[in-house]
């Protein structure tokens, strides 16, 4: 089969992860028997840089014609002084709404390798653990209403934070959904005690937990769930959550992970088509320097096979490979024991040097 998937490499370490992900998936088409078509288009500050505009309709056009879509990361000091509307960030809240993809798929799973990389005690996290957050992407504070105005005490700033019924609906839906197929838990967070779209929030929560008895339901406010994911993060198993507390708490996640450089998203919509990228940002610092770390690019492509393509043993090859990889002791620097010379057993590698490894055990 042929699939045609549109490539945003985006800024800083964006082009070197992505380079990996793309090796996985050719080596994974080869055994296989499938074909990948890779279109590069421009958004973010490279997009800015050559265009005016973080996010061309170009690129817009070719990502809708695609069967879907693997991201790199946007932004970088470079254009920090910018207005808002013209950050490279922006690209990405715009390609996400014009391809209506309302729903990220978030998964943060400690490898078993990695204990020693993770933060927390090791009996906190013997066993490992696996979560999937679902997040709202185009909802909520980072499309509300905001501005600037006048107020008493001078020039105020304001955004709005507005969630519809359809708008929880739907990413309930896929939360539910998405539980089922695993251990039939979800957690809702929310700030009900003080925030009004929260509070509707969680009445269409409840509607929802109401018509699937089948699933253990249970809501928990943002603070508390911020405490509770470093406490005991084995005792959450879907956690479906607001756009921005999404955005914080999945970082928060990645760190129970041993690295947020192993975090991989999916953004779905309606359809097939879908964005997937890792969460973490372009690391402008250590760009060109063969430091980043590609799995976390590498997972989302595996889970651009099992979503958009419906190709779940090509899927799983990919995450075994890594799982592989990382048992034989493979280690990019942020998941190291941070010694200078690492353990015996941990084999220091570079960017490159992952994603060859990776791609050798597909």
């Amino acid at each position: 089969m042929d699939f045609n998937i549109a490539v945003i490499k985006g800024d800083g370490i964006g082009p070197e992860i992505v380079n990996e992900a793309e090796k996985a998936l050719l080596k994974t088409g080869e055994k296989f028997g499938h074909k990948f078509n890779f279109t590069d288009v421009l958004m973010g500050g490279c997009a800015i840089d050559a265009t005016g505009v973080p996010l061309p309709e170009k690129t817009v056009e070719i990502c809708k014609q695609s069967d879907s879509v693997l991201l790199g990361a946007v932004g970088g000091p470079k254009w920090d002084k910018l207005p808002g509307d013209r950050r490279p960030e922006k690209g990405l809240l715009g390609i996400r709404s014009a391809l209506g993809l309302y729903a990220n798929l978030r998964p943060a799973i400690l490898y078993l390798a990695l204990r020693d990389a993770c933060p927390l005690r090791a009996d906190i996290v013997e066993g490992g653990h696996d979560i999937l957050m679902v997040r709202e992407l185009t909802g909520g504070i980072y499309f509300g209403e905001r501005g600037r105005r006048q107020g008493q005490n001078g020039e105020e700033a304001y955004d709005t934070e507005c969630y519809s019924v359809p708008e929880v609906e739907r990413v309930a839906k896929i939360a539910f959904e998405m539980a089922r197929l695993r251990g039939k838990k979800v957690t809702s967070i929310d700030k009900a005690n003080v925030l009004e779209s929260s509070r509707l929030w969680r009445e269409v929560m409840h509607r929802f937990a109401q018509q699937n008895p089948d699933i253990d339901y249970s809501d928990i406010l943002v603070d508390n769930a911020a405490m509770q994911l470093v406490r005991n993060p084995r005792q959450f198993d879907v956690i479906v959550t607001s756009n921005m507390f999404g955005d914080i708490l999945s970082d928060e996640a990645s760190m129970v992970t041993g690295s947020i450089g192993m975090l991989p998203s999916a953004s779905l919509g309606e359809g097939t088509l879908g964005l997937y990228e890792p969460i973490h940002g372009s690391a402008p610092d250590i760009a060109g320097q063969n430091k980043a770390n590609p799995i976390a690019t590498i997972i989302s492509a595996a889970m651009m096979l099992k979503y958009s393509f419906k190709l779940e043993k090509e899927s799983k090859a990919i995450e075994n490979a890594v799982t592989k990889a990382l048992d034989a002791g493979y280690r990019t620097a942020d998941i190291a024991d941070g010694s200078p010379d690492c353990l015996p057993s941990q084999k220091a590698v570079g960017t490159k040097e992952m994603g060859d490894v990776i791609a050798s055990l597909i």
